[in-house]
């Protein structure tokens, strides 16, 4: 397995990985999340994958099959009023292959990305994860990284 930044080309199996990603949400909040939609048109993707600041890393297996995606956002603060100046990125998005959850691949792509955060002088890597994916916060978890902040609502 490798791992690379996608393009154009991938866009029908980032496709396919939105929707995964989607059902998840759509079954566990359906108040929230609708059904059979994607997050990004094929216009926003092709945006997206063109922004240097919106880095997408693939996971790919030696016969050239997308295992994973990691949407990323580098996010800059410089001469804020109230944060110190800092680079941060965050994971905007991260989905396995339903069939390869549990085979190390979601540990490459995160490592991958701490690499890279590094590489790049980012302070640190955050992200935002839903409770109603309890699978996905104890991979986060199981990956080191710790809530900072907690997100509150009462439904009307």
């Amino acid at each position: 397995m490798h791992i690379r930044k996608a393009t154009e080309k991938d866009i029908p199996d980032i496709n396919r990985l939105l929707h995964q990603v989607l059902t998840i949400h759509h079954e566990g909040r359906p108040d929230l999340f609708k059904q059979n939609c994607k997050k990004y048109t094929e216009s926003e993707l092709k945006t997206i994958l063109q922004d240097n600041q919106k880095p997408v890393f693939l996971a790919i297996d030696r016969a050239g099959n997308t295992l994973g995606y990691a949407f990323c956002v580098l996010e800059t603060y410089h001469n804020d009023n109230i944060q110190t100046d800092r680079k941060e990125l965050y994971i905007d998005d991260l989905c396995i292959e339903s069939f390869m959850r549990g085979k190390h691949v979601g540990k490459n792509l995160y490592q991958y990305i701490l690499d890279f955060a590094k590489e790049i002088g980012c302070y640190r890597v955050i992200l935002n994860v839903w409770t109603c994916n309890p699978n996905a916060e104890a991979f986060y978890q199981a990956m080191g990284m710790k809530p900072y902040k907690t997100g509150m609502e009462v439904i009307l």
